[in-house]
């Protein structure tokens, strides 16, 4: 382990552009645990370690952690920030309780899945890169809560407070998406006028940020295919600073968030490396950081650390503990096959641009982090020993219950929905948007009587609003969210 108190390399460390792409809702032990068998020194699971590790289910059955093949789960456990407090008591003991208590027609095979980890080399792309590159065994997620706050925290170094994600009538409260005030990553590197960009899938989530809204910030999002035809471009255009999102709906999608197949995300993984170390002038300059936004309610034994708090906003809670463990790897032509031991948290790779760049404060959580810094080579030494092409093959995209993926729903998108709805409504469009969404939807469902209803049950409490999935309109709706961004950009010129 490297010491972290020793000021980082990170002006010298020949690394000019930094590529964050952010996954859903895994912990460290399940996804690369397994790597403790090629690096003893990894704190991951081995099966005598395994056997020794368990939750207790409610009526006493001891529930081991184990290997699992299991590629596409039945049930995403709850991790709310209640969730995660009540899994992590006792010594990370509850896990397999609070699945059955969200989930009380689950078996023991579902339990199994919440204690399970991959064997070694199961993920093509994770456990590929893991051997090649710096594994993070002490990354922990910023707070024991869900994937809004903590990607609030890997962005700006602060949730404002807010460790929860709106749910059933909450989603109609315009605070949800109105409250993230704060500066970001982007605005410190806009002050220096450091280049930066988000490429997306569908819709990106980092617009819950209300100062991603404005003009000068849209223009930075991009579809996804940009940042394959950028990669294979000129290196010294390629941002400085590159934040990719993964898509949230469909059959497709790829964030690896239960129940779509994990081998999607593996895809994207493999997708993104592939891109970057094809252009031998753009790898010899890149960081890729490759984490998970929190553990998604999956078994991690490593019991999460003190913190402090980034601000004063202490009154939903004290933000005195970090979350759960979350895979992360550091993937660059300076990064040695090794493991790196010092404890991190998202602010940790904040730390490293303000460092890199000399950018201005993103909060007192980000001034005390240990800097990622720590773990990356300096100028002179460029490997040429790394992996040239990852594939994952089409078989292992193929999922096992299409109609799971297709009828998925989950709280980020419940959340992504209504943000959209509310980004039309914040712009010019009023009712009319509603009507044209019920138009579309009843294209699909041939049914005025549902989208009367529908129609009515948006204009309570603030107004037209969204209101629960109408299972049929499904895919309107999804399109409606991913045009959102579009409809900003050309309210303010922009395409």
């Amino acid at each position: 382990m490297v010491d972290p108190t020793v000021p980082s390399s990170a002006l010298n460390d020949g690394i000019k552009h930094v590529v964050l792409l952010m996954l859903e809702n895994h912990s460290f032990d399940q996804m690369l645990g397994a790597l403790q068998e090629i690096y003893p020194e990894v704190d991951g699971v081995t099966p005598e370690l395994a056997a020794a590790r368990h939750n207790l289910a409610l009526d006493g059955t001891i529930i081991p952690q184990q290997q699992t093949t299991e590629s596409q789960m039945a049930y995403d456990p709850k991790h709310e920030h209640v969730n995660v407090l009540a899994q992590l008591q006792g010594g990370n003991a509850g896990f397999v309780q609070e699945l059955q208590k969200a989930y009380p027609n689950s078996k023991i095979d579902d339990w199994n899945d919440v204690m399970g980890y991959y064997p070694l080399d199961f993920l093509p792309a994770l456990h590929r890169l893991g051997r090649e590159f710096t594994i993070c065994d002490n990354w922990f997620s910023s707070l024991p809560g869900p994937t809004w706050p903590n990607r609030f925290f890997a962005l700006s170094g602060t949730s404002m407070g807010q460790v929860l994600m709106p749910a059933g009538k909450e989603l109609l409260e315009p605070h949800w998406y109105t409250e993230q005030t704060q500066d970001t990553i982007f605005s410190r590197m806009s002050e220096k006028n450091i280049p930066w960009r988000i490429y997306h899938y569908d819709f990106p989530a980092s617009l819950i940020l209300t100062r991603q809204r404005e003009a000068e910030n849209l223009a930075q999002y991009a579809g996804i295919e940009n940042f394959f035809k950028d990669a294979a471009g000129n290196a010294e255009n390629f941002p400085a600073f590159t934040f990719i999102e993964p898509q949230y709906f469909g059959v497709g999608q790829n964030d690896d968030h239960p129940p779509h197949n994990v081998m999607k995300a593996e895809k994207l993984i493999a997708d993104v490396y592939n891109a970057v170390r094809s252009n031998p002038e753009l790898w010899e300059s890149t960081l890729l950081v490759v984490i998970y936004d929190e553990h998604g309610g999956f078994y991690d034994h490593v019991v999460p650390p003190a913190t402090i708090p980034p601000d004063t906003k202490i009154n939903n809670w004290s933000f005195n503990q970090l979350g759960v463990r979350v895979p992360a790897l550091l993937i660059s032509s300076r990064c040695a096959r090794r493991v790196e031991h010092t404890q991190f948290d998202h602010t940790s790779l904040l730390k490293y641009l303000q460092e890199k760049w000399s950018l201005g404060s993103l909060g007192n959580r980000t001034a005390h982090a240990n800097t990622i810094g720590c773990a990356i080579g300096t100028a002179g030494n460029i490997r040429t020993d790394t992996t040239p092409f990852i594939r994952v093959s089409n078989a292992d995209l193929i999922s096992k219950d299409v109609e799971a993926e297709k009828n998925a729903t989950s709280t980020n998108q419940d959340g992504l929905h209504h943000l959209a709805e509310y980004l039309y409504l914040e712009s010019d469009k009023g009712m009319e948007v509603v009507v044209d969404l019920a138009a579309s939807a009843a294209k699909l469902t041939n049914s005025w009587v549902s989208i009367k209803h529908w129609i009515g049950r948006q204009f309570t409490k603030t107004g037209a609003w969204m209101s629960k999935d109408m299972r049929a309109a499904q895919l309107a709706r999804q399109d409606r969210t991913k045009n959102a961004l579009v409809h900003l950009k050309a309210l303010n010129d922009l395409e």
